[in-house]
Formats: structure tokens, sequence, C-alpha cells
């Protein structure tokens, strides 16, 4: 039975610095009770995947400009959303949940990046710069917990750090797709199937910390048509099959380089 309809006012595209690259953290947070589904209005959508379809699954619905959100049980799930090009990823939570603590991996950032400085309250905010490898995962791993989102961050690269990100997002890409820089932004080129191309979006987020520019050149190949089914009445006999066939089925965040800012 589906939950009372209730709405949250969001955009995409809002959301997000123009044609901006996915990299943790995530973008929003938001919180759902179980069985109570939820029609997000956005600025535009495309499609949307759930990490976890047994947490909460993610529709986009064309003729409305919606996405429905339908929690299933407690737990945290990612939900990637695509628009003309550009990406976002929430934080959907299903309660009653334990949020993860992030005391012990905010200490083993403030260690490995001897600037980095955090901002409590309203107007929370945390800016590092990311000198070497041990920075760089470690504010990786912080990013993942719930203490931070993408427009609270502010981040320097050095140009090594860049080429080392680089070469994290190139190994996560699924056979047909590369990522190279083009300046100060990527650009995500090649041809795969739309299965390989979320893969790519997802590597994307889950490999990368701060906020990249980029350019998805991707050229993603339609799935095929399914045959068209005949209709009952102009089956023959040779059309049954036989008793023993089988039957086959189918932020504000920002990284600067060389005196570059990149979105």
């Amino acid at each position: 039975m589906r939950g009372r309809r209730m709405y949250v006012i969001g955009g995409l595209l809002g959301l997000l610095a123009p044609a901006a690259a996915l990299a943790w953290p995530v973008d929003q947070a938001v919180t759902l009770e179980p069985g109570k589904e939820t029609f997000q209005r956005l600025t535009a959508v495309d499609w949307a995947e759930s990490e976890d379809p047994a947490v909460v699954t993610a529709e986009a619905l064309a003729q409305s400009g919606e996405l429905l959100l339908t929690p299933h049980k407690p737990g945290v799930a990612n939900v990637l959303l695509y628009a003309e090009g550009r990406f976002a990823v929430w934080r959907v939570m299903v309660g009653p949940i334990e949020l993860q603590p992030h005391v012990a991996p905010l200490a083993a950032a403030k260690k490995a990046c001897p600037d980095l400085k955090v901002v409590e309250g309203l107007e929370r905010s945390l800016t590092a710069t990311v000198q070497d490898n041990a920075c760089r995962l470690a504010l990786r791993d912080l990013m993942r917990t719930h203490a931070f989102l993408a427009r609270e961050l502010d981040l320097t690269f050095a140009v090594p750090q860049l080429q080392a990100q680089l070469e994290d997002f190139m190994a996560g890409m699924p056979p047909g797709l590369t990522v190279s820089y083009s300046g100060a932004g990527l650009v995500l080129s090649g041809k795969t199937d739309r299965a390989g191309h979320h893969k790519a979006l997802w590597e994307l987020f889950n490999r990368g910390v701060g906020r990249v520019p980029l350019e998805d050149r991707a050229e993603v190949e339609a799935p095929p048509e399914a045959p068209a089914k005949e209709d009952a009445a102009d089956a023959t006999v040779s059309d049954v099959p036989a008793p023993d066939a089988g039957v086959v089925a189918p932020v504000k965040a920002k990284a600067k380089a060389a005196g570059k800012k990149q979105r």
C-alpha cells in the first residue's frame, strides 16, 4: 500500500555547479520514514538510480518532472540523479537509524592535512590543501560520513594529487570509456551501454573527493527493442514449446591547481 504523498521541493540543476562531476561528499541529505513514499519536485531529472534498492528505490517520472523515492526499510542508501549532462548524489536515510560517527575520521583528516580547518554551526565548512595521498584518502574517508555536504567544501589540490585522483578515476572506468583532463576539467568519452554509463558515474563519485568540472561526451547505446509479441489467436501448433523446452528470460566545493579553481 502506498503511503501518504509527500513533497520535498528541490532542483537537481540548482544543487550543482555547471557540469560538475561526481565526488564525495553527497550533495543533499534526505530523511524518510519507512513506507512513506516521497515525490521530489525537480528542475530536471532524466534518470535516477539507488545503490541499495532494498532500502529505497528511486524512479524519475518524466511526465510530471518528479522523482519518486520509495523507502522500504531502515538504512542509508545513496541515490544518483542525472539530468542534461549534470549529476547529483543524495544520501537517503530511512529511519530510525544511527548516524555514522565522524569524530575519528575527522581527527585522521586533521592529522593527514595539516592546514585543515572546520567551521561548525549554520555556516559549517571545511577547507584544506590536498598535498599528498594520505591527505586525499583521509578526506575521502571523512566525506563518506554524514559530516559534510558538497557545498561545504573548499579544497585546493596540488597538481600531483589531481593526477593521482585521475588515475583512480581511470581504474574504475568500464570497458569502452575513458576519462582525461582537458585544462582544469575532466572529459568522459567513449561508447558504452546504459549500465556502463551508470557504473562510470558511480565510480567518479566513489573514487573522488571534491568537485571537478566534467564534460560528459560518452555515447550511450540505446537498449535493444524487445520483439513484438504475437497475438494468441495467431499462434500455431509449431509456436507452442514442447513440454520440456526451456524458456530464456532477461558544492560549494572547489578544487584548485596552479592558481585555477575547479568547480
